[in-house]
């Protein structure tokens, strides 16, 4: 028997790596739009921050109103996708995002007013939105095809923000020009990597819709339980949206704080493409706590990793701290916006897991509308250091409430 047996798991294994790629590549793919909606569309911004402010004359409560006005517009665009999401389905929605994201890329190249680029940085938040929920939605969809590559699989598609943090930290010191306006030509570079990205994951979508769709439906019709209400996910939902807060002060900061603490474009180069790599590689690393814990206990570690990550190069300048800084923040992050698609793969039915994502993306949002401001009101009066230690505040005070979430069902 012992012998069989052991012939049977290495007959296997070759079977299950090969039914295993695909499912890992198409994830992979589909991290793509997340690359898109964050990486590029948010997340560019710090690096462009330095430039368009010294050109246009803002303060950094103005700097940090852009980032504000885009995650109104997410805000916006993920209210809005629950019912969208009742006249499309996520592919049609996921790729209609990446699509108008990389329009409007481009069309922030051509603008110089502020106020127009408020308006244009909202309409980008929804588009972004339509792109990040839909996307989330068709990961929880393959993950579930593959129930022992759950967390993985999630990790890949939310770490691929990673990807156009990769490709931003290349491309806008590459395509700044020091002339009136230079910071225009980074916006349409940027455009560029938009509509290269979206070509993969829109093809990743299509296929993620046509193989899993009838076991989607199946899962559905099945599966008739009622969702737990939102006051049962209350502490997850609170901790996350402290996240929201804390994370986005030192997304839209911290290349404005490392410069002006003296270091060289080059270092700042470095750490911002340490931080996207860092991302990128997060899907291995925590993908087994993803699986493992289905309270609010995943959520909380990285919340206050995060803190730990923010406070450093607010309390020291020294270029090897922003690194470390750096590539724990990358590692951590987007593990953190994975765990809350984990929560709702644990405790949702698959018929709530639209309503799910959405949920926590809402209040995700609200976070980030509240981050830039705050924290670029603070850093307006006592600095920019003083900033990030209140979003590293922020930060510990959302790891707190998370703990208190505990699982809604039974595994």
């Amino acid at each position: 028997m012992p012998t069989k047996s052991l012939d049977a798991a290495s007959t296997a294994t070759p079977t299950e790596a090969a039914q295993r790629f695909p499912t890992l590549m198409l994830a992979a793919g589909l991290s793509l739009g997340s690359a898109i909606a964050l990486g590029l569309a948010r997340f560019a911004y710090a690096l462009l921050l330095p430039s368009m402010k010294l050109d246009l004359g803002w303060s950094f409560a103005q700097a940090g109103a852009m980032n504000t006005a885009n995650a109104l517009g997410y805000l916006l665009g993920a209210l809005a996708y629950p019912r969208l999401a009742r006249r499309w389905p996520a592919g049609v929605l996921f790729g209609a995002g990446c699509v108008a994201t990389a329009l409007l890329m481009a069309i922030s190249g051509l603008l110089d007013d502020t106020h127009s680029l408020l308006v244009l940085r909202v309409i980008t938040g929804v588009s972004s939105a339509a792109v990040f929920v839909s996307g989330g939605v068709l990961a929880a969809r393959l993950a579930s095809a593959r129930p022992h590559d759950a967390g993985l699989v999630l990790g890949l598609y939310y770490g691929g923000t990673g990807w156009g943090i990769v490709a931003s930290s290349v491309l806008v010191p590459l395509t700044i020009v020091n002339v009136v306006h230079g910071w225009q030509f980074a916006w349409f570079a940027l455009a560029v990597a938009c509509a290269a990205f979206s070509a993969i994951a829109i093809g990743a979508a299509r296929k993620i819709e046509s193989v899993h769709a009838t076991g989607s439906s199946t899962a559905h019709a099945s599966d008739t339980a009622d969702a737990p209400r939102w006051p049962r996910f209350s502490p997850a939902l609170a901790g996350y949206g402290l996240f929201g807060v804390g994370y986005i002060g030192y997304m839209t900061f911290i290349v404005a704080l490392l410069r002006n603490a003296g270091m060289s474009a080059a270092v700042v180069t470095g750490f911002y493409l340490l931080l996207g790599v860092a991302t990128v590689v997060s899907a291995r690393l925590w993908s087994s706590l993803l699986d493992r814990m289905r309270g609010g206990h995943a959520l909380a570690i990285l919340n206050a990793l995060l803190a730990v990550a923010t406070l450093l190069p607010a309390l020291f300048t020294q270029p090897w701290v922003a690194f470390v800084s750096g590539v724990l923040f990358g590692a951590t992050f987007l593990s953190a916006v994975a765990s809350t698609t984990a929560f709702v793969r644990h405790n949702l039915p698959a018929s709530h897991w639209g309503k799910g994502i959405s949920a926590f993306t809402i209040v995700f949002a609200f976070g980030q509308i509240v981050g830039p401001m705050i924290i670029g009101w603070v850093s307006d009066g006592a600095g920019l250091a003083r900033g990030l230690v209140y979003s590293a505040l922020l930060l510990a005070a959302g790891a707190v409430l998370a703990a208190c979430q505990k699982p809604l069902r039974r595994a």
